[in-house]
Protein backbone atom coordinates (compact mmCIF):
# COMPACT_ATOMS: atom_id res chain seq x y z
CA UNK A 1 0.00 0.00 0.00
CA UNK A 2 1.28 3.64 -0.89
CA UNK A 3 0.17 6.81 0.03
CA UNK A 4 0.11 9.69 -2.75
CA UNK A 5 -1.45 13.39 -2.63
CA UNK A 6 -3.51 14.93 -5.55
CA UNK A 7 -2.77 17.87 -6.62
CA UNK A 8 -6.02 20.17 -5.89
CA UNK A 9 -8.50 19.61 -9.31
CA UNK A 10 -5.87 17.27 -10.89
CA UNK A 11 -8.96 15.17 -11.86
CA UNK A 12 -11.88 17.30 -11.93
CA UNK A 13 -14.02 17.02 -14.97
CA UNK A 14 -16.27 20.49 -15.29
CA UNK A 15 -19.01 18.90 -16.80
CA UNK A 16 -19.76 17.32 -13.10
CA UNK A 17 -19.32 20.38 -10.80
CA UNK A 18 -22.74 21.35 -11.20
CA UNK A 19 -24.64 18.33 -11.26
CA UNK A 20 -26.90 17.88 -8.25
CA UNK A 21 -26.90 15.56 -5.06
CA UNK A 22 -28.88 12.73 -5.73
CA UNK A 23 -32.37 12.93 -4.28
CA UNK A 24 -32.83 11.50 -0.93
CA UNK A 25 -35.98 9.09 -0.37
CA UNK A 26 -39.50 10.07 0.13
CA UNK A 27 -39.63 9.48 3.39
CA UNK A 28 -35.97 11.10 4.71
CA UNK A 29 -37.34 14.26 2.10
CA UNK A 30 -40.80 14.67 4.28
CA UNK A 31 -38.28 15.05 7.63
CA UNK A 32 -36.51 17.87 6.04
CA UNK A 33 -38.00 19.75 8.74
CA UNK A 34 -35.91 17.30 11.54
CA UNK A 35 -32.71 17.36 8.81
CA UNK A 36 -32.15 21.28 8.87
CA UNK A 37 -33.58 22.87 11.50
CA UNK A 38 -34.00 26.46 12.33
CA UNK A 39 -33.52 27.24 16.07
CA UNK A 40 -35.40 29.94 17.77
CA UNK A 41 -33.59 32.60 19.44
CA UNK A 42 -34.66 31.26 22.70
CA UNK A 43 -32.37 28.29 22.03
CA UNK A 44 -29.61 29.84 20.40
CA UNK A 45 -29.46 32.45 23.32
CA UNK A 46 -29.06 28.79 25.58
CA UNK A 47 -26.22 27.65 23.11
CA UNK A 48 -24.18 30.68 23.98
CA UNK A 49 -22.45 29.18 26.69
CA UNK A 50 -21.00 26.16 25.22
CA UNK A 51 -19.32 28.36 22.42
CA UNK A 52 -17.42 31.20 20.91
CA UNK A 53 -18.91 33.87 18.59
CA UNK A 54 -16.13 34.42 15.29
CA UNK A 55 -16.09 36.13 11.87
CA UNK A 56 -15.56 34.77 8.48
CA UNK A 57 -15.12 37.01 5.55
CA UNK A 58 -17.13 36.42 2.46
CA UNK A 59 -15.97 33.45 0.73
CA UNK A 60 -13.59 31.66 3.33
CA UNK A 61 -13.77 28.05 3.68
CA UNK A 62 -15.31 27.49 7.11
CA UNK A 63 -15.16 23.36 6.53
CA UNK A 64 -12.77 21.56 4.60
CA UNK A 65 -13.72 17.98 3.63
CA UNK A 66 -11.40 15.18 5.32
CA UNK A 67 -10.11 17.03 7.66
CA UNK A 68 -11.43 17.46 11.60
CA UNK A 69 -13.61 20.28 12.23
CA UNK A 70 -14.95 22.55 15.06
CA UNK A 71 -17.78 20.74 16.38
CA UNK A 72 -20.99 22.55 15.69
CA UNK A 73 -21.46 26.16 13.69
CA UNK A 74 -24.57 27.94 14.26
CA UNK A 75 -24.66 30.70 12.03
CA UNK A 76 -25.94 34.28 13.68
CA UNK A 77 -25.74 36.57 10.57
CA UNK A 78 -25.00 35.78 6.90
CA UNK A 79 -25.24 32.05 4.99
CA UNK A 80 -23.16 29.26 5.25
CA UNK A 81 -22.93 27.03 1.95
CA UNK A 82 -22.27 23.91 2.33
CA UNK A 83 -21.14 21.54 -0.60
CA UNK A 84 -20.63 17.35 -1.63
CA UNK A 85 -16.56 17.20 -1.85
CA UNK A 86 -15.42 13.80 -3.05
CA UNK A 87 -11.60 14.14 -2.84
CA UNK A 88 -10.84 14.22 -6.61
CA UNK A 89 -11.31 17.67 -6.58
CA UNK A 90 -15.43 17.69 -7.60
CA UNK A 91 -18.45 19.74 -5.41
CA UNK A 92 -22.09 19.43 -5.16
CA UNK A 93 -24.28 22.12 -3.83
CA UNK A 94 -26.11 20.71 -0.90
CA UNK A 95 -27.93 23.26 1.24
CA UNK A 96 -27.38 26.85 2.79
CA UNK A 97 -27.40 27.19 6.51
CA UNK A 98 -28.72 30.95 7.78
CA UNK A 99 -29.86 32.52 11.08
CA UNK A 100 -30.39 29.90 13.56
CA UNK A 101 -29.19 26.97 11.39
CA UNK A 102 -26.13 24.69 11.93
CA UNK A 103 -23.68 22.56 10.23
CA UNK A 104 -22.52 19.41 11.03
CA UNK A 105 -23.07 15.65 11.07
CA UNK A 106 -22.57 12.65 13.60
CA UNK A 107 -19.11 12.97 12.82
CA UNK A 108 -19.12 15.96 14.84
CA UNK A 109 -19.75 14.47 18.20
CA UNK A 110 -16.56 12.98 18.52
CA UNK A 111 -14.54 15.73 16.63
CA UNK A 112 -13.81 13.62 13.66
CA UNK A 113 -13.19 14.88 9.67
CA UNK A 114 -16.40 16.59 8.32
CA UNK A 115 -17.55 15.28 5.00
CA UNK A 116 -18.65 18.48 3.44
CA UNK A 117 -17.17 21.91 2.80
CA UNK A 118 -18.54 24.84 3.90
CA UNK A 119 -17.90 28.74 2.90
CA UNK A 120 -18.80 32.00 3.73
CA UNK A 121 -21.98 33.47 1.83
CA UNK A 122 -20.99 37.13 2.07
CA UNK A 123 -19.78 38.10 5.58
CA UNK A 124 -21.25 35.45 8.31
CA UNK A 125 -20.81 35.41 12.31
CA UNK A 126 -21.12 32.44 14.05
CA UNK A 127 -21.00 30.19 17.34
CA UNK A 128 -18.51 27.62 17.34
CA UNK A 129 -19.09 24.38 19.48
CA UNK A 130 -16.08 22.52 19.84
CA UNK A 131 -17.14 18.80 20.35
CA UNK A 132 -16.71 18.43 24.11
CA UNK A 133 -19.22 21.22 24.66
CA UNK A 134 -21.40 19.96 21.83
CA UNK A 135 -21.41 16.68 23.88
CA UNK A 136 -21.69 18.53 27.08
CA UNK A 137 -25.11 20.79 25.17
CA UNK A 138 -26.70 17.57 24.46
CA UNK A 139 -26.37 16.26 27.83
CA UNK A 140 -27.19 19.57 29.85
CA UNK A 141 -30.31 21.07 27.49
CA UNK A 142 -32.19 17.46 26.78
CA UNK A 143 -34.79 18.43 24.69
CA UNK A 144 -32.75 20.93 22.50
CA UNK A 145 -30.05 18.10 22.25
CA UNK A 146 -32.69 15.70 21.46
CA UNK A 147 -33.46 17.81 18.06
CA UNK A 148 -29.78 18.40 17.38
CA UNK A 149 -28.58 14.74 17.76
CA UNK A 150 -32.06 13.86 15.21
CA UNK A 151 -30.49 16.56 12.71
CA UNK A 152 -26.92 15.26 13.04
CA UNK A 153 -28.17 11.75 12.25
CA UNK A 154 -30.83 12.23 9.55
CA UNK A 155 -27.63 14.06 7.66
CA UNK A 156 -25.71 11.22 7.98
CA UNK A 157 -28.62 9.02 6.53
CA UNK A 158 -29.00 11.48 4.04
CA UNK A 159 -25.70 11.09 2.79
CA UNK A 160 -25.61 7.64 2.60
CA UNK A 161 -28.41 7.78 0.90
CA UNK A 162 -27.03 9.82 -1.96
CA UNK A 163 -23.44 7.85 -1.74
CA UNK A 164 -22.15 11.67 -0.88
CA UNK A 165 -18.86 12.62 0.81
CA UNK A 166 -16.50 9.88 2.24
CA UNK A 167 -13.68 8.01 -0.03
CA UNK A 168 -13.74 7.40 -3.74
CA UNK A 169 -12.68 3.35 -4.30
CA UNK A 170 -11.84 3.14 -7.60
CA UNK A 171 -11.34 -0.65 -8.93
CA UNK A 172 -13.01 -3.07 -12.13
CA UNK A 173 -16.38 -4.16 -11.06
CA UNK A 174 -16.43 -7.22 -8.80
CA UNK A 175 -13.12 -7.13 -7.63
CA UNK A 176 -12.52 -8.87 -4.31
CA UNK A 177 -11.05 -6.77 -2.67
CA UNK A 178 -13.27 -3.77 -3.72
CA UNK A 179 -16.01 -5.43 -1.97
CA UNK A 180 -14.19 -6.28 0.88
CA UNK A 181 -13.86 -2.26 1.50
CA UNK A 182 -17.09 -1.73 0.53
CA UNK A 183 -18.51 -3.97 3.26
CA UNK A 184 -16.19 -2.26 6.03
CA UNK A 185 -17.39 1.11 4.78
CA UNK A 186 -21.20 0.06 4.72
CA UNK A 187 -20.66 -1.96 8.22
CA UNK A 188 -19.77 1.91 9.60
CA UNK A 189 -22.44 3.66 7.84
CA UNK A 190 -19.60 5.59 6.11
CA UNK A 191 -20.51 6.92 2.58
CA UNK A 192 -18.56 6.21 -0.35
CA UNK A 193 -18.52 6.31 -4.13
CA UNK A 194 -17.49 3.57 -5.92
CA UNK A 195 -15.85 4.25 -9.79
CA UNK A 196 -14.95 1.64 -12.54
CA UNK A 197 -12.18 2.73 -14.93
CA UNK A 198 -14.05 0.88 -17.87
CA UNK A 199 -17.00 3.48 -17.54
CA UNK A 200 -15.88 6.25 -16.11
CA UNK A 201 -13.42 8.92 -17.81
CA UNK A 202 -12.14 10.48 -14.12
CA UNK A 203 -10.94 7.06 -12.98
CA UNK A 204 -9.37 6.12 -16.19
CA UNK A 205 -7.42 9.61 -15.82
CA UNK A 206 -6.61 8.66 -12.08
CA UNK A 207 -5.52 4.61 -13.07
CA UNK A 208 -3.22 6.52 -15.88
CA UNK A 209 -1.35 8.58 -13.47
CA UNK A 210 -1.01 6.36 -10.94
CA UNK A 211 -0.55 3.03 -13.10
CA UNK A 212 -1.68 0.44 -10.29
CA UNK A 213 -0.67 -3.21 -10.61
CA UNK A 214 -2.36 -6.67 -10.32
CA UNK A 215 -1.96 -5.69 -5.97
CA UNK A 216 -2.75 -2.29 -6.00
CA UNK A 217 -6.95 -2.71 -6.34
CA UNK A 218 -8.72 -0.54 -5.35
CA UNK A 219 -7.21 3.03 -5.55
CA UNK A 220 -8.84 4.97 -2.88
CA UNK A 221 -9.13 8.69 -2.91
CA UNK A 222 -9.50 9.67 1.00
CA UNK A 223 -11.67 12.96 1.40
CA UNK A 224 -8.69 14.94 1.99
CA UNK A 225 -7.27 13.96 -1.60
CA UNK A 226 -4.97 11.53 -0.21
CA UNK A 227 -4.66 8.07 -2.73
CA UNK A 228 -3.94 4.88 -1.52
CA UNK A 229 -3.19 1.62 -3.23
CA UNK A 230 -5.01 -1.23 -2.11
CA UNK A 231 -5.09 -0.29 1.35
CA UNK A 232 -5.63 -2.16 4.68
CA UNK A 233 -9.16 -1.96 6.99
CA UNK A 234 -6.24 -0.02 9.27
CA UNK A 235 -5.72 2.57 6.51
CA UNK A 236 -9.24 3.19 5.67
CA UNK A 237 -9.77 3.53 9.31
CA UNK A 238 -7.32 6.48 9.30
CA UNK A 239 -7.92 7.95 6.31
CA UNK A 240 -11.41 8.56 7.39
CA UNK A 241 -10.88 9.12 10.99
CA UNK A 242 -12.58 6.29 12.36
CA UNK A 243 -9.09 5.26 13.85
CA UNK A 244 -7.72 7.84 16.23
CA UNK A 245 -4.19 8.42 17.38
CA UNK A 246 -4.26 6.77 20.46
CA UNK A 247 -2.20 7.79 23.71
CA UNK A 248 -0.16 5.04 24.96
CA UNK A 249 -0.07 7.08 28.74
CA UNK A 250 -3.86 7.73 29.27
CA UNK A 251 -4.93 4.97 31.46
CA UNK A 252 -8.46 4.59 30.85
CA UNK A 253 -11.55 3.54 33.39
CA UNK A 254 -13.03 1.07 31.20
CA UNK A 255 -11.64 -0.51 28.11
CA UNK A 256 -14.14 -2.52 25.91
CA UNK A 257 -12.81 -5.07 23.65
CA UNK A 258 -15.37 -5.59 21.31
CA UNK A 259 -18.60 -3.11 19.76
CA UNK A 260 -21.03 -5.42 19.58
CA UNK A 261 -24.07 -5.18 21.46
CA UNK A 262 -22.68 -6.12 24.90
CA UNK A 263 -19.77 -3.75 24.67
CA UNK A 264 -21.62 -0.96 23.57
CA UNK A 265 -24.12 -1.17 25.86
CA UNK A 266 -21.36 -0.71 28.45
CA UNK A 267 -19.22 1.78 26.77
CA UNK A 268 -23.25 4.02 26.55
CA UNK A 269 -23.71 3.05 30.80
CA UNK A 270 -19.88 3.48 31.89
CA UNK A 271 -19.59 6.86 29.87
CA UNK A 272 -22.94 8.15 30.78
CA UNK A 273 -22.26 7.40 34.57
CA UNK A 274 -18.68 9.75 34.00
CA UNK A 275 -16.05 6.80 33.64
CA UNK A 276 -13.44 7.32 31.10
CA UNK A 277 -14.04 4.68 28.09
CA UNK A 278 -12.18 2.96 24.90
CA UNK A 279 -13.60 0.89 23.12
CA UNK A 280 -11.72 -1.48 20.63
CA UNK A 281 -13.49 -2.57 17.61
CA UNK A 282 -11.75 -4.94 15.12
CA UNK A 283 -14.39 -4.62 12.08
CA UNK A 284 -17.45 -2.93 12.74
CA UNK A 285 -19.52 -1.80 15.23
CA UNK A 286 -22.17 -3.75 16.17
CA UNK A 287 -20.77 -7.04 16.02
CA UNK A 288 -22.33 -9.95 14.42
CA UNK A 289 -25.80 -8.78 15.12
CA UNK A 290 -25.27 -5.76 12.65
CA UNK A 291 -25.64 -8.50 9.91
CA UNK A 292 -29.27 -9.18 10.95
CA UNK A 293 -31.88 -7.91 8.15
CA UNK A 294 -34.52 -7.21 10.79
CA UNK A 295 -34.78 -7.97 14.41
CA UNK A 296 -38.21 -8.39 15.71
CA UNK A 297 -38.16 -9.96 19.44
CA UNK A 298 -36.33 -6.90 20.03
CA UNK A 299 -38.87 -4.55 23.29
CA UNK A 300 -39.48 -1.83 22.28
CA UNK A 301 -39.89 -2.24 18.73
CA UNK A 302 -42.88 -3.99 17.60
CA UNK A 303 -42.36 -3.12 13.74
CA UNK A 304 -39.26 -4.66 14.21
CA UNK A 305 -35.62 -3.18 13.56
CA UNK A 306 -32.51 -3.94 11.58
CA UNK A 307 -29.24 -4.73 13.61
CA UNK A 308 -27.62 -2.06 12.08
CA UNK A 309 -29.95 0.33 12.88
CA UNK A 310 -29.81 -0.81 16.49
CA UNK A 311 -26.18 -0.52 16.40
CA UNK A 312 -25.42 2.92 14.90
CA UNK A 313 -27.96 4.28 17.64
CA UNK A 314 -26.05 2.76 20.56
CA UNK A 315 -22.68 3.81 18.21
CA UNK A 316 -23.99 7.68 18.21
CA UNK A 317 -25.11 7.28 22.06
CA UNK A 318 -22.06 6.49 22.59
CA UNK A 319 -20.25 9.57 21.12
CA UNK A 320 -22.79 11.50 22.93
CA UNK A 321 -21.34 10.28 26.24
CA UNK A 322 -17.27 11.02 25.03
CA UNK A 323 -16.87 6.93 24.64
CA UNK A 324 -12.97 6.97 22.75
CA UNK A 325 -14.13 4.32 19.91
CA UNK A 326 -11.22 3.01 17.74
CA UNK A 327 -11.77 1.48 14.64
CA UNK A 328 -10.36 -1.08 13.21
CA UNK A 329 -8.29 -2.21 16.46
CA UNK A 330 -7.84 -5.82 16.44
CA UNK A 331 -5.93 -7.21 19.58
CA UNK A 332 -3.76 -9.15 20.03
CA UNK A 333 -2.41 -9.47 23.47
CA UNK A 334 -3.67 -8.79 27.22
CA UNK A 335 -1.34 -8.42 29.58
CA UNK A 336 -2.29 -9.22 33.58
CA UNK A 337 0.85 -9.19 35.08
CA UNK A 338 1.08 -5.83 35.67
CA UNK A 339 -1.54 -2.55 36.91
CA UNK A 340 -2.98 -0.92 34.99
CA UNK A 341 -4.35 -3.57 32.66
CA UNK A 342 -2.98 -3.40 29.30
CA UNK A 343 -4.10 -4.50 26.36
CA UNK A 344 -2.18 -4.79 23.64
CA UNK A 345 -2.83 -3.68 19.41
CA UNK A 346 -1.81 -5.29 16.66
CA UNK A 347 -0.13 -2.39 15.57
CA UNK A 348 1.71 -2.49 18.36
CA UNK A 349 0.59 -0.19 20.97
CA UNK A 350 -0.43 -0.90 24.43
CA UNK A 351 -3.28 0.80 26.42
CA UNK A 352 -3.55 1.07 29.99
CA UNK A 353 -7.10 0.30 31.77
CA UNK A 354 -7.95 -0.08 35.43
CA UNK A 355 -10.62 -2.23 33.87
CA UNK A 356 -11.32 -4.14 30.98
CA UNK A 357 -14.35 -5.70 29.20
CA UNK A 358 -14.15 -8.95 27.28
CA UNK A 359 -17.22 -8.41 24.65
CA UNK A 360 -14.92 -9.49 22.12
CA UNK A 361 -17.57 -11.95 20.61
CA UNK A 362 -16.97 -14.46 18.17
CA UNK A 363 -15.71 -15.38 14.57
CA UNK A 364 -17.80 -16.60 11.88
CA UNK A 365 -16.89 -20.19 11.35
CA UNK A 366 -15.21 -21.78 8.35
CA UNK A 367 -16.15 -24.92 6.56
CA UNK A 368 -13.41 -27.21 5.72
CA UNK A 369 -13.00 -26.29 2.32
CA UNK A 370 -9.58 -26.09 1.07
CA UNK A 371 -9.59 -23.40 -1.28
CA UNK A 372 -12.74 -21.57 0.84
CA UNK A 373 -10.20 -18.06 1.56
CA UNK A 374 -9.90 -17.79 -2.32
CA UNK A 375 -13.40 -16.80 -2.87
CA UNK A 376 -13.79 -14.66 0.46
CA UNK A 377 -15.52 -11.67 -1.14
CA UNK A 378 -16.02 -13.35 -4.74
CA UNK A 379 -18.76 -15.65 -4.44
CA UNK A 380 -18.75 -16.13 -0.29
CA UNK A 381 -19.79 -14.24 1.85
CA UNK A 382 -20.46 -14.01 5.73
CA UNK A 383 -22.66 -10.91 5.70
CA UNK A 384 -25.78 -10.02 3.59
CA UNK A 385 -26.13 -6.32 3.79
CA UNK A 386 -26.91 -4.29 0.86
CA UNK A 387 -24.26 -4.47 -1.15
CA UNK A 388 -24.41 -8.22 -0.94
CA UNK A 389 -27.75 -8.15 -1.69
CA UNK A 390 -27.36 -5.88 -4.68
CA UNK A 391 -24.74 -8.22 -6.17
CA UNK A 392 -27.11 -10.52 -6.43
CA UNK A 393 -30.04 -9.31 -8.09
CA UNK A 394 -32.13 -11.93 -10.21
CA UNK A 395 -29.67 -14.63 -9.16
CA UNK A 396 -30.26 -17.87 -7.36
CA UNK A 397 -28.00 -18.37 -4.18
CA UNK A 398 -27.08 -20.43 -1.61
CA UNK A 399 -27.50 -19.67 2.09
CA UNK A 400 -25.90 -22.23 4.10
CA UNK A 401 -27.30 -21.99 7.92
CA UNK A 402 -30.19 -23.07 9.89
CA UNK A 403 -30.41 -20.25 13.35
CA UNK A 404 -32.03 -17.29 13.22
CA UNK A 405 -29.09 -14.98 11.91
CA UNK A 406 -29.62 -17.43 8.58
CA UNK A 407 -33.15 -17.47 8.38
CA UNK A 408 -32.98 -13.15 8.54
CA UNK A 409 -30.93 -13.23 6.12
CA UNK A 410 -32.71 -15.53 3.87
CA UNK A 411 -35.48 -13.41 4.05
CA UNK A 412 -33.73 -10.19 3.42
CA UNK A 413 -31.95 -11.57 0.16
CA UNK A 414 -35.00 -13.20 -1.11
CA UNK A 415 -36.05 -9.62 -1.82
CA UNK A 416 -33.13 -9.38 -4.25
CA UNK A 417 -32.48 -13.03 -5.65
CA UNK A 418 -34.61 -15.16 -7.71
CA UNK A 419 -34.50 -17.55 -5.28
CA UNK A 420 -32.45 -18.34 -1.83
CA UNK A 421 -31.85 -21.85 -1.73
CA UNK A 422 -31.09 -22.60 2.18
CA UNK A 423 -29.48 -25.28 3.01
CA UNK A 424 -28.88 -27.01 6.11
CA UNK A 425 -27.79 -30.42 8.05
CA UNK A 426 -30.60 -31.49 9.62
CA UNK A 427 -33.74 -32.48 9.15
CA UNK A 428 -35.64 -29.03 9.98
CA UNK A 429 -35.66 -25.42 11.78
CA UNK A 430 -37.83 -26.04 14.48
CA UNK A 431 -34.68 -27.03 16.79
CA UNK A 432 -32.84 -23.84 16.24
CA UNK A 433 -34.81 -20.93 14.79
CA UNK A 434 -37.59 -19.01 16.00
CA UNK A 435 -40.55 -19.66 15.20
CA UNK A 436 -41.95 -16.41 13.53
CA UNK A 437 -39.29 -16.72 11.29
CA UNK A 438 -39.99 -20.29 10.57
CA UNK A 439 -43.30 -19.34 9.27
CA UNK A 440 -42.03 -16.32 7.39
CA UNK A 441 -39.48 -18.71 5.30
CA UNK A 442 -42.34 -21.28 4.67
CA UNK A 443 -44.63 -18.24 3.52
CA UNK A 444 -41.52 -16.82 1.43
CA UNK A 445 -41.93 -18.56 -2.24
CA UNK A 446 -38.60 -18.11 -3.71
CA UNK A 447 -36.93 -19.33 -0.48
CA UNK A 448 -36.64 -23.04 -0.81
CA UNK A 449 -35.18 -25.46 2.16
CA UNK A 450 -32.86 -28.06 1.42
CA UNK A 451 -32.57 -30.29 4.59
CA UNK A 452 -29.58 -33.04 4.95
CA UNK A 453 -27.47 -31.17 2.71
CA UNK A 454 -23.59 -29.25 2.69
CA UNK A 455 -21.65 -28.27 0.76
CA UNK A 456 -18.56 -29.64 0.07
CA UNK A 457 -16.58 -28.50 -3.00
CA UNK A 458 -16.20 -25.06 -4.70
CA UNK A 459 -14.80 -24.56 -7.90
CA UNK A 460 -13.85 -21.06 -9.83
CA UNK A 461 -10.79 -18.75 -10.87
CA UNK A 462 -9.12 -15.68 -10.77
CA UNK A 463 -12.74 -13.54 -11.46
CA UNK A 464 -14.17 -15.90 -8.37
CA UNK A 465 -16.72 -18.49 -7.36
CA UNK A 466 -18.27 -20.34 -10.00
CA UNK A 467 -20.47 -23.13 -8.80
CA UNK A 468 -20.40 -25.69 -5.75
CA UNK A 469 -20.90 -29.31 -5.10
CA UNK A 470 -23.60 -29.93 -2.86
CA UNK A 471 -23.46 -33.77 -0.61
CA UNK A 472 -27.21 -35.11 1.01
CA UNK A 473 -25.88 -36.74 4.43
CA UNK A 474 -28.36 -39.47 4.88
CA UNK A 475 -28.22 -40.80 1.10
CA UNK A 476 -24.58 -39.52 0.04
CA UNK A 477 -25.96 -38.04 -3.47
CA UNK A 478 -23.84 -35.35 -4.69
CA UNK A 479 -24.73 -33.05 -7.52
CA UNK A 480 -23.36 -30.36 -8.77
CA UNK A 481 -24.57 -26.63 -8.89
CA UNK A 482 -23.72 -23.41 -10.74
CA UNK A 483 -24.80 -21.03 -8.10
CA UNK A 484 -21.93 -18.70 -7.74
CA UNK A 485 -22.86 -16.79 -4.90
CA UNK A 486 -22.95 -18.43 -1.06
CA UNK A 487 -23.69 -17.23 1.94
CA UNK A 488 -22.70 -18.72 5.41
CA UNK A 489 -24.23 -18.25 9.13
CA UNK A 490 -23.21 -21.58 10.39
CA UNK A 491 -22.27 -19.98 13.61
CA UNK A 492 -18.82 -18.54 15.62
CA UNK A 493 -16.44 -19.93 17.36
CA UNK A 494 -14.99 -17.40 20.48
CA UNK A 495 -12.67 -15.34 19.65
CA UNK A 496 -10.61 -15.89 23.08
CA UNK A 497 -7.26 -17.12 21.50
CA UNK A 498 -5.19 -13.81 21.72
CA UNK A 499 -6.15 -13.78 25.50
CA UNK A 500 -2.86 -15.73 25.83
CA UNK A 501 -1.51 -16.29 29.33
CA UNK A 502 -3.22 -14.08 30.79
CA UNK A 503 -4.78 -16.12 33.44
CA UNK A 504 -8.15 -15.40 31.72
CA UNK A 505 -9.88 -19.21 32.24
CA UNK A 506 -11.94 -20.45 29.37
CA UNK A 507 -14.17 -23.66 29.19
CA UNK A 508 -13.17 -26.82 27.03
CA UNK A 509 -15.06 -24.77 24.03
CA UNK A 510 -13.56 -21.60 24.45
CA UNK A 511 -15.85 -19.44 26.22
CA UNK A 512 -14.59 -17.51 29.39
CA UNK A 513 -15.70 -18.33 32.63
CA UNK A 514 -16.85 -15.79 35.19
CA UNK A 515 -18.38 -15.30 38.94
CA UNK A 516 -19.49 -18.66 40.69
CA UNK A 517 -17.74 -20.95 37.42
CA UNK A 518 -14.38 -19.82 38.33
CA UNK A 519 -12.68 -21.61 41.53
CA UNK A 520 -10.24 -20.60 43.48
CA UNK A 521 -7.22 -22.86 42.08
CA UNK A 522 -8.66 -20.74 38.76
CA UNK A 523 -7.80 -17.58 40.22
CA UNK A 524 -3.91 -17.03 38.46
CA UNK A 525 -3.52 -13.21 38.30
CA UNK A 526 -0.20 -12.44 38.69
CA UNK A 527 -1.03 -9.01 41.02
CA UNK A 528 1.98 -8.12 43.42
CA UNK A 529 0.33 -4.57 44.38
CA UNK A 530 -2.59 -6.54 46.44
CA UNK A 531 -5.32 -5.26 44.46
CA UNK A 532 -6.95 -8.69 45.07
CA UNK A 533 -5.84 -11.71 47.06
CA UNK A 534 -4.66 -14.42 45.20
CA UNK A 535 -6.44 -17.16 46.82
CA UNK A 536 -9.88 -14.91 47.28
CA UNK A 537 -12.57 -17.11 45.28
CA UNK A 538 -15.64 -15.12 45.17
CA UNK A 539 -15.82 -12.82 41.90
CA UNK A 540 -18.34 -10.81 40.86
CA UNK A 541 -21.07 -12.23 38.38
CA UNK A 542 -19.06 -11.23 35.19
CA UNK A 543 -15.59 -11.26 36.16
CA UNK A 544 -12.82 -13.28 34.99
CA UNK A 545 -10.73 -15.45 36.67
CA UNK A 546 -8.81 -11.95 36.67
CA UNK A 547 -9.62 -9.42 38.79
CA UNK A 548 -10.89 -6.30 37.31
CA UNK A 549 -11.35 -8.02 33.78
CA UNK A 550 -15.17 -8.93 33.02
CA UNK A 551 -16.58 -10.91 29.91
CA UNK A 552 -19.88 -10.19 28.96
CA UNK A 553 -22.03 -11.24 25.90
CA UNK A 554 -21.86 -14.11 23.12
CA UNK A 555 -17.99 -14.77 24.86
CA UNK A 556 -18.87 -15.51 27.74
CA UNK A 557 -19.47 -19.14 28.94
CA UNK A 558 -23.20 -19.99 29.76
CA UNK A 559 -24.18 -16.30 28.57
CA UNK A 560 -27.98 -16.30 26.36
CA UNK A 561 -26.91 -15.44 22.75
CA UNK A 562 -28.97 -12.65 21.85
CA UNK A 563 -28.88 -9.05 21.68
CA UNK A 564 -30.96 -8.23 24.44
CA UNK A 565 -29.34 -10.74 26.75
CA UNK A 566 -25.93 -9.11 25.85
CA UNK A 567 -27.27 -5.08 26.29
CA UNK A 568 -28.51 -6.45 29.39
CA UNK A 569 -25.32 -8.18 30.66
CA UNK A 570 -23.47 -4.63 29.16
CA UNK A 571 -25.29 -2.70 31.53
CA UNK A 572 -25.41 -4.73 34.37
CA UNK A 573 -21.15 -5.03 34.34
CA UNK A 574 -21.03 -1.26 35.18
CA UNK A 575 -22.24 -1.52 38.55
CA UNK A 576 -19.59 -4.53 39.17
CA UNK A 577 -17.11 -2.19 37.30
CA UNK A 578 -17.68 0.61 40.22
CA UNK A 579 -17.82 -1.63 42.86
CA UNK A 580 -13.83 -2.80 41.82
CA UNK A 581 -12.76 0.43 41.30
CA UNK A 582 -14.09 1.52 44.60
CA UNK A 583 -11.83 -1.41 46.33
CA UNK A 584 -8.77 -0.26 44.85
CA UNK A 585 -6.52 0.51 47.08
CA UNK A 586 -5.54 4.94 46.65
CA UNK A 587 -2.03 3.96 44.90
CA UNK A 588 -3.88 2.70 41.98
CA UNK A 589 -6.23 5.32 41.18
Amino acid sequence: MANMQLTPNQFVLEANRDEAVPPVSQNLESRRYQMFPTLSEAEMKKLQRFGTVRTYHNGVRILEAGHTTFGLIVTLAGRIAISRYDGLGNSWPITEHGRGEFTGEVSQLAGRPTLVNAYAVGDVEALVIPPESLRALVIAEAELGERIVRALILRRVGLLEANSGGPVLVAPAGHGRLHQLRSFLASNAYPHTVLDPKEDEQARSLCEYYQPGPDDWPLVVCPDGSVKKNPSNADMGRCLGLLPDLDEDKVWDVIVVGAGPAGLATAVYAGSEGLSVLALEQRAYGGQAAASARIENYLGFPTGISGGALAGRAFVQAQKFGVELAIPAPTTRLICDTYPLEVQLAEGKRMKGRTVVLSCGARYRRPALDNIAQFEGRGIYYWASRIEANLCQSEEVILVGGGNSAGQAAVFLSGHAKRVHMVIRGEGLKATMSTYLIERIHATANIELHAHTEIVGLEGDEDGLKGVRLRNNRTGEERDSNVCRVFLFIGADPNTDWLGDCGVDVDPQGFIRTGHDVTKAQCRANFDQGIYPKDQPQRAALETSVPGVFAIGDVRAGSTKRVAAGVGEGAQVVSQIHAFLANLPLATH
